[in-house]
Order: structure tokens, then sequence, then C-alpha cells
């Protein structure tokens, strides 16, 4: 049966509700059954299957005879899907998460930069710079800095042609969120990376497509040596 608007929303809603519990870890390793589910998210078994179904395909969950359904680990989830990458970005990160987000941003971005330095249209180019512009304007006390770093490296990976790249966005995007509020609290930490972020920008402008690759890898190295410093052990236990 095909659910309603309604019932829609009220699955997006159950959803939602659903991943704050895991990524909280409220739930431990295996969900309540569906009808407690239900109860508590005052739902029908319907929504809350469906809810559940979908969160299955995203290899979120694991129904397993006599044990129930299993919550699977954050690794296996599929992170391909933009909901999942908004969903696990949620969750407080570890250093083997962090250490997988900056190699997979060390494999796409400088690739990226250098192909948007090649195929880039002025268009592009312009709104790349016009990104940049907001961010370096932006301090980290504004709300919306997140938001303008998001912007010129969605714009960069759009300018690059190439559709697999651009599909990565999500990923890029999810990312930031977790690595910037770490590097804002760093000395120093965001007018460099703010500066270096004006140095792949001007290398796309001038069409330097190895210059941009090479400034968008000095960017990622960068950032994974302040990562370290801000979680080594000593830092934590200062804090």
């Amino acid at each position: 049966m095909e659910l309603g608007n309604k019932e829609r929303s009220l699955v997006s809603k159950v959803m939602d509700g659903l991943i704050a519990g895991i990524v909280e870890e409220r739930y431990g390793a295996v969900l309540p059954p569906q009808d407690i589910l239900s109860k508590e998210f005052d739902v029908s078994r319907t929504v809350m299957r469906e809810a559940l179904s979908m969160l299955l395909a995203r290899h979120m969950l694991d129904v397993r005879p006599k044990i129930g359904t299993r919550i699977r680990p954050m690794r296996d989830w599929r992170m391909i899907d933009e909901d999942v990458v908004n969903w696990r970005f949620r969750s407080k990160p570890d250093k083997t998460f962090l250490r997988d987000v900056i190699e997979f941003r060390g494999l796409i971005e400088p690739a990226a930069c250098a192909l948007a330095a090649t195929r880039a249209s002025a268009a592009e180019i312009a709104g790349i710079r016009e990104a940049f512009e907001v961010l370096s304007q932006t301090s980290t006390d504004d709300p919306n800095f997140q938001t303008a770093d998001a912007l010129l490296h969605t714009r960069i990976l759009a300018a690059s042609g190439n559709q697999f790249y651009q599909q990565m966005a999500a990923i890029i995007r999810g990312a930031l969120s977790l690595v910037n509020p770490i590097l804002s609290t760093r000395d120093g930490g965001w007018n460099n990376v703010v500066a270096a972020h004006g140095r792949i920008v001007e290398a796309i402008e001038r069409r330097a497509p190895k210059e941009a690759e090479a400034a968008a890898l000095a960017m990622i190295e960068y950032t994974a040596d302040e990562l370290t410093r801000a979680l080594a052990p000593e830092a934590l236990e200062q804090r």
C-alpha cells in the first residue's frame, strides 16, 4: 500500500528519531521490537515498518532470526547516500573515522581542483571566486561559516565536470562539518585554512591544474596535522 503525504512525513520523522537514538547509543546493539518502537514514537506499525525498511536499505540495520533488528557498525553504512552521510556525521567522531575522512578528501579534492582549473567555465570560476570572497569575510563566530565553506567546496566539485566527484559533494560537506569546528579552535588554524583556499582559487583562475592540485593537497595535509595535534592525548587532557 502506497503511503500518503502524512505517512511519508511521519516516516521521515521516525527515521530521524531512530538515527538520533542510534548515534547517541541509546538502543545498544539491538533495536527494541517494532511494537515497542511504534508506541515510543506514537505511530502505526505500518509507518514504523517503512522507517525500518528505509534504514535496512541503507545497510544501517540487519534483521536476524531469534536476535531481532541489529544495528550494524557505522563503517557498514551506505555512505554514498546523502542522508546516511548526514546521519553518520552527527555521531561523535573517533580517530579512525577522522583518518578515513582525511584520506577520502585527499583522494577526491586535489583531483577535482585540478580538473576545475582545466574544465571550469568562466561563470563557474566567477562563482568559485564569489564563494571564496564570502568565506574570507566570514568568521568562525558567524553561524554561517560552515555554509560558506561548504558552498566553495561544492562549487569546485561541480566545476570539475566529473559526475562522480560531483556526487561526492555530500560526503565532503559532511567532512567539513566535522573538521572545521576542531580547526577553528586551533591558534591561527582557520586563518591558515582560508589562506589555503585562496591559493586553490587563484590556481583555478590561472588555469594551473598542477598548482591547484598541490594547493588542495597541502591544505588537506595541514588539516590532518592540526587534527592530529588537537586530538593527541595530552591535548585532550588539557580540555
